[in-house]
């Protein structure tokens, strides 16, 4: 295995006081990196990335039982045409298949999640077959000289441990950390990047307030207590993973936004961009890398009870020091005190990531709340940017401006390295006569988002890989099937596999460690 992630960062201990709100304006002047060719530093790393529940499938097989996903799917109305997870990609039976894809895309790492459900099906006792499963997909990729990025954790809570409480309850937060460490003694001799959780933001609130998502609560409360326990899990199963092995880089992936005030002059306008990235964004940094919640959304929802489930020690734990840090970034919102039109009602197509914003047009009959616990007063605008599939509006600048962020507020004082774990767009695809899919929307969103990275790189950031969302076309959660992301066009009936435009060029970007000049630049 050639490819190295240098090893554990600088051991500073986070600071307790939080870094205050202060809105950036968006970047509108054309940069260097804009147009011409872009190289990357040496070493950068590209890879791709899918969850299980996505793209396995077997959902009854190998001793795999029930997550909350498999329970949600039967709720009449909320996932698209009733769609479910139980065949997918099939990636559990054609996980050679998908490896030697990869390999041809001369990609360097896969970022996967293995599946809670099917480790642990009642949340606590091992699953050998389900381990042999993982075991068998890593070796599969060492043996492709692809690094194995393992995820412990991307939604599929086991529906058993759903019925003792979920992530609301305290306890799950240990069996969590019990789970990481069965993980790292079956794997941990060839696997060297572990991210703990990925966007706890998806789990607690769209999962326990919103109610678009698995389990399907729509409790400000319970969103609440959700996100501190998940961020507990997360300190505690650090904190083991890191006993266990001292040379392992390990992390957290968390999703973001930018929040931009619509009047930057219009002080009601800032404070709810400060409400709506505190309620997104630094709810989570800020315990896990500054040990604190930030004071102003302590404020915000002292009315909820959310003190009462943060006990002494928990900060302490949660900010277990960590050596990188995931950022999924989709794009960002104009936010406002008043609604954009005047008669209250705020535009479609100001979604956020993974739904956060608002369903899109074609979302299942299932009614849900907004998925911040304190939604009153916050108004998404439309800025008039092109959209995706999605509704969510192309912002990549946003990706510069956040990256840049980070490293002056969070990652670098601190020594960990970032890396763009998700970024990606769907669109609706076209298969042509002869199978091919030209999706120049989808290669231009990421060519794009690539420029914007490398602008980060420039300003300072420590950006040290970017993985496309996703590898192939699959499960988008409530939406179903009627969504692709992929790179790779995933035929649900045959299960058939095609590269599409945007998957030949991200593997010569990745072949070339650079992104090509766009046509009619000059070099």
């Amino acid at each position: 295995m050639s490819l190295v992630i240098p090893g554990p960062g600088a051991r500073i201990p986070a600071p307790g006081t939080p870094v205050p709100f202060a809105p950036t304006a968006p970047l509108t002047t054309p940069t260097p990196n804009s147009a011409g060719r872009v190289a990357f530093p040496d070493g950068f790393l590209w890879g791709t990335a899918t969850a299980a529940f996505q793209v396995e499938g077997a959902g009854a097989e190998g001793g795999r039982q029930d997550s909350i996903w498999d329970t949600f799917c039967r709720v009449p109305g909320a996932v698209h045409a009733g769609d479910d997870g139980m065949v997918a990609c099939d990636h559990y039976h054609r996980y050679r298949e998908d490896v030697a894809l990869m390999k041809r895309l001369d990609l360097g790492s896969y970022r996967f999640s293995t599946s809670w459900a099917r480790i642990m099906p009642d949340g606590k006792t091992v699953n050998r077959e389900g381990l042999d499963f993982y075991s068998r997909l890593v070796d599969e990729l060492l043996g492709a000289d692809l690094l194995p990025w393992l995820t412990l954790y991307h939604w599929d809570l086991p529906q058993a441990l759903e019925e003792l409480g979920g992530w609301p309850s305290r306890d799950t937060a240990y069996r969590f950390a019990e789970y990481a460490v069965a993980m790292h003694e079956a794997l941990g001799d060839r696997v060297g990047v572990w991210t703990t959780l990925n966007e706890p933001w998806c789990s607690a609130f769209l999962g326990y307030t919103s109610g678009a998502h698995a389990p399907g609560k729509k409790s400000p409360e319970l969103g609440l207590a959700a996100a501190h326990h998940l961020m507990l899990g997360h300190g505690l199963a650090t904190s083991a993973l890191r006993e266990l092995d001292p040379a392992a880089t390990l992390g957290i992936t968390l999703n973001f936004t930018v929040s931009d005030p619509v009047d930057p002059t219009d002080p009601a306008d800032v404070d709810v961009a400060r409400r709506d990235d505190g309620m997104f964004n630094r709810i989570f940094l800020d315990p896990i890398l500054r040990g604190a919640y930030p004071a102003d959304i302590l404020d915000d929802v002292a009315h909820l009870g959310f003190a009462e489930h943060v006990r002494e020690g928990d900060l302490q734990i949660i900010s277990t020091p960590i050596d990188v840090l995931g950022v999924n970034y989709y794009n960002g919102g104009a936010v406002s005190a008043r609604p954009q039109h005047p008669g209250g009602a705020d535009p479609d197509g100001t979604a956020g990531p993974d739904g956060a914003r608002e369903q899109a047009d074609d979302a299942p009959v299932w009614e849900v709340r907004s998925p911040n616990p304190v939604p009153d007063g916050i108004h998404h605008h439309s800025r008039g940017l092109p959209t995706t599939d999605m509704g969510w509006e192309v912002q990549p600048e946003g990706l510069t401006r956040l990256l840049l962020r980070l490293q002056e507020d969070y990652t670098g004082p601190r020594g960990i390295q970032l890396f763009v774990t998700e970024n990606g767009a769907a669109y609706p695809d076209v298969v042509q006569a002869d199978g091919s899919v030209d999706d120049q929307d989808r290669l231009a969103f990421v060519d794009a988002h690539l420029r914007a990275v490398k602008d980060a790189i420039d300003g300072g950031a420590d950006v040290r890989g970017y993985f496309a969302w996703s590898l192939l076309d699959n499960f988008e959660w409530a939406l179903g099937y009627s969504k692709r992301f992929g790179l790779v066009h995933t035929d649900y009936e045959t299960q058939e596999r095609t590269v599409k435009a945007s998957g030949r060029w991200y593997a010569t970007v990745a072949a070339a460690n650079a992104v090509p000049a766009r046509p009619g630049a000059e070099e």
